[in-house]
Parts: structure tokens; C-alpha cells; sequence
């Protein structure tokens, strides 16, 4: 995967290359068709003139003349019939030339040498030093032909060449600039989108889409985006079922207290019905404490506060003693009862464990059928200790084992509305585990019963 700043960096290195091709090839087509046929046209004139020269003052000494005029910025190769060669101004790099266009210019017709020189991938016709790219024109001194080849020498074709370099810089600035443009909206549309998104996120809507396609970190923010927003609408609808459970929790309780206290107050109550409503209010005012209680124990959990003590303790034992508590519970619904608890230390917070197993024991007699079975077992494995409460109740739903240990979350109330919880014990449950550096998984079948695996570590 690349970065957003390696691409960014290869992204700019490519439009200014692909910038420069493109200024290059188009810079270099205008040469060929349009500078260099005005080149060789000019140079043509030029070379016509010095003959025309020539020709109307025979009293000039020939080499002496070309001479001064290559001293001016011009290259010449002279010949006569008889073959007698004159080089005058700086030498040619490349001094072939076929005998045959010597001859053609001699016979009086012009070589245009520049024109037809080989149209290469890069403007070399400007500076190929050759022979043959030359213009050639015959030339008649005193009664002698000759031929006279000639090309502007290399310095003063470079002042010609502004131009075409100006077509190359103001090129390659054209379109790096519309190139940049196209990418920095390739790069900040996705940060636009984020924007919108995170304000339609701000007004409450959840439902937001961002392209989280790309292979950069753009495409990494979009992904972590989309997780936060679904995080945050399951957060919100949390929220809300949070209000309206401990609403519930709470309203439905005080209702009870507030109505037998009613009831108390009419003279017609006769004593064992006083005695009646007095336990029905002590149970909800229990219902309330008890509620109270998880609310705090969940708020420092939030927290992270400092309120884990550990020690080594006797897990087995823990567990034996928590079932001798529950035994009365156990044996009115008649539930069977099996255990495997050998002698197990650990080191953990026996408090908050004990908060653990209360939980998970008390939910398996809950929600268990009458005449039910109920079996619990510890076993050490390498540095770590499962412990599995494994119940014959009436399961749950693929969908309520997925939200088993989310708060205030209860399974379907058609089938537990007769039975009493707050739907915070399991988040307790996982909370504490976690703090513990454990884990724990449920597996349910729905009318068969459920499991609880816990695994923690022994140190």
C-alpha cells in the first residue's frame, strides 16, 4: 500500500515528466513544421545574396570576403569544377557530403540541406554541425563556378531557439498546473466527503457514505469513519434503550412502593395483609438498591478506576461456597445441580469474581426449566483456567447471544417478561474478565439451554 505522501510525491514527479513529453513533442512538431521550413528559407535568401555578391563584384578576392562574413556567425565549404576545397569559419563536425549534390549545385540548382535534413525525435536540426545540413547555391566569380555550401554557425542559431524554448517552458507550466488541478480534486474530494458525512453525523444522521475504495490512508480514514459512525448510531441506540430500560427499572418499583404505601394507610388492612405489603415494598426497595449497586460497580468499571485488588484465592473454593448460597434457590425449582471444582489458586480480585460467578449462577437458575440441570467445572490448561457454567434453560437467539453483553440488553420479554433482571449483570460480567486479562464466549441454543466459557489467567 502507498502512502498518500509517497503518491503524492510520485503523482507530481509524473506530471511534470509527462508535462515536459507532452511540451517536447508538441514544441518539437511546431519546429518541424513550422521554424524550420522559415529556417531554411531565410538561410536560403542569405546564401543567394552572398552569391549575387560575389557574382556583381569579380575585383573581390572570393575567400577573403567569406572569410569576414564567417567571421560574423557562418560556416562554408567551398568547391570548385576542379575539386579544390575551401573550409572557412568554425570547422564542421561532420564533413561528408555526397559528390553528387557537389555536382547538382555546380550545374546551378540550390541544395536545400536544412529542409531536408532527418526529422529526429529531438530538435537536432538546429544543432547538427554537418555538412549536409547546409544550404547549397552555385556561385560565379570571375568567370569560375563554384558551389557554395553554407549554415549559420551554432550561436547564432541559439538566439532563434527562445522561441522554441518558450513554447517549452510556458507548455510544461500549462499543463502542470491543469495537472495539479485534476489531482489536488482527486486528493480532497474523499477529505470533502469526510466533511459532509461528519456533519450530517453532527445533525444526528448515521446512514453517511464515503468511498473507502482506495489503497492510501484517505481510504483507511473512510473505513475508520464508517466503523465510528455505525459505532456511534449503535452507541445512540444504546443510549436510548438505556432511558427507557432504567426508566422502567426505576418507575416500576417506585410505583409498587408508592401504591402499597397507599394501601398501608387504610384502616380496613388487617395485619397479615400490613405484613404482606411491607415484604413486597422491602423486595422493590431491594430491586432498587440492587440496581443502584450494578450502576456504581459499571460507572468505576467506565472509569478504569483503581478498584481491582488481587490476590491468590482458592477459585474452587469460591465457586463451592457461592453454590451452598444458592442451594435453597437450586432445590425449590428442582433443579439438579453437577460440579467439578478441584483446588485452583489464582491470583485475581475475589470481590469482583465472586461478582462473576453470582451472576452467571443466578442467570442459569433464572432462566432455567423446572426439574432442570445445571453443571459447572474448573480446569486448569497451561497458565490458564477455564470455568464453564453449562445450563438446560431456554437458550437464546443467534441475535441475543450476538447482544448477550450489552447493557440493559434482555432477551425477548414474550418469553422472560416474568422474569426479574436489569440486563446489566453480563456487561458486569465481561467487564470485570477483561479487567482480569481473560475472555469469555457463550454458546446458546434456544429451548436447549446455554454455556458461559471463561477463561482466565492463573497469575
Amino acid at each position: 500500500m502507498k502512502t498518500l505522501y509517497v503518491k503524492f510525491i510520485v503523482i507530481t514527479i509524473g506530471m511534470m515528466f509527462i508535462s515536459f513529453i507532452l511540451a517536447f513533442i508538441i514544441s518539437n512538431s511546431y519546429y518541424q513544421q513550422k521554424l524550420k521550413p522559415i529556417n531554411d528559407q531565410k538561410n536560403t535568401q542569405v546564401a543567394l545574396d552572398i552569391a549575387s555578391f560575389t557574382e556583381a563584384h569579380p575585383e573581390i578576392a572570393l575567400t577573403d570576403y567569406l572569410a569576414s562574413i564567417a567571421a560574423t556567425g557562418y560556416q562554408f565549404y567551398l568547391i570548385d569544377e576542379a575539386g579544390n576545397k575551401t573550409f572557412l569559419g568554425e570547422p564542421f563536425r561532420d564533413k561528408r557530403l555526397p559528390s553528387t549534390i557537389e555536382q547538382t549545385v555546380l550545374n546551378g540548382e540550390i541544395f536545400h540541406g536544412i529542409l531536408r535534413f532527418p526529422q529526429e525525435t529531438f530538435v537536432t536540426g538546429f544543432f547538427a554541425n554537418e555538412l549536409k545540413n547546409t544550404i547549397g547555391v552555385p556561385l560565379n566569380h570571375n568567370g569560375s563556378r563554384f558551389a557554395l555550401f553554407m549554415r549559420p554557425d551554432i550561436k547564432f542559431l541559439f538566439n532563434e531557439m527562445h522561441v522554441l524554448f518558450a513554447w517549452i517552458v510556458g507548455l510544461t507550466i500549462l499543463l502542470s498546473v491543469v495537472m495539479v488541478l485534476i489531482n489536488t480534486r482527486y486528493l480532497v474530494k474523499p477529505i470533502s466527503d469526510l466533511t459532509k458525512a461528519t456533519k450530517s453525523l453532527e445533525s444526528g444522521d448515521f446512514n453517511v457514505k464515503v468511498d473507502s475504495n482506495r489503497h492510501d490512508e484517505l481510504g483507511l480514514l473512510s473505513k475508520s469513519f464508517l466503523q465510528m459512525a455505525r459505532r456511534l448510531e449503535q452507541t445512540d441506540e444504546i443510549r436510548k434503550e438505556f432511558i427507557s430500560n432504567i426508566s422502567h427499572d426505576i418507575q416500576s418499583p417506585l410505583s409498587n412502593i408508592k401504591g402499597y404505601t397507599s394501601l398501608l394507610e387504610k384502616e380496613s388492612v388487617t395485619t397479615e395483609e400490613k405484613s404482606q405489603y411491607v415484604s413486597i415494598i422491602n423486595g422493590e426497595i431491594e430491586r432498587l438498591s440492587s440496581l443502584t449497586k450494578q450502576l456504581l460497580l459499571l460507572a468505576s468499571l467506565d472509569r478504569n478506576e483503581d478498584i481491582v485488588k488481587k490476590r491468590s484465592f482458592n477459585l474452587g473454593q469460591q465457586i463451592k461456597d457461592l453454590i451452598r448460597n444458592y442451594q435453597w434457590s437450586i432445590s425449590e425449582k428442582g433443579i439438579m445441580l453437577e460440579f467439578t471444582l478441584p483446588d485452583i489458586e489464582i491470583v485475581g480480585d475475589p470481590s469482583l469474581l465472586d461478582t462473576v460467578w453470582d451472576n452467571l449462577l443466578s442467570n442459569a437458575i433464572k432462566y432455567n426449566k423446572p426439574d432442570g440441570t445445571i453443571e459447572i467445572s474448573a480446569q486448569e490448561i497451561g497458565d490458564s483456567v477455564l470455568i464453564k457454567f453449562e445450563d438446560s434453560g431456554i437458550g437464546m437467539k443467534d441475535l441475543e447471544v450476538e447482544r448477550a453483553f450489552e447493557r440493559f440488553y434482555r432477551a425477548d420479554q414474550s418469553r422472560t417478561r416474568s422474569i426479574e433482571g436489569t440486563g446489566l449483570g453480563l456487561s458486569i460480567v465481561k467487564m470485570i474478565v477483561d479487567l482480569h486479562g481473560g475472555s469469555i464466549s457463550v454458546s446458546s441454543k434456544e429451548s436447549i439451554g446455554t454455556t458461559f466459557i471463561v477463561e482466565l489467567p492463573i497469575k
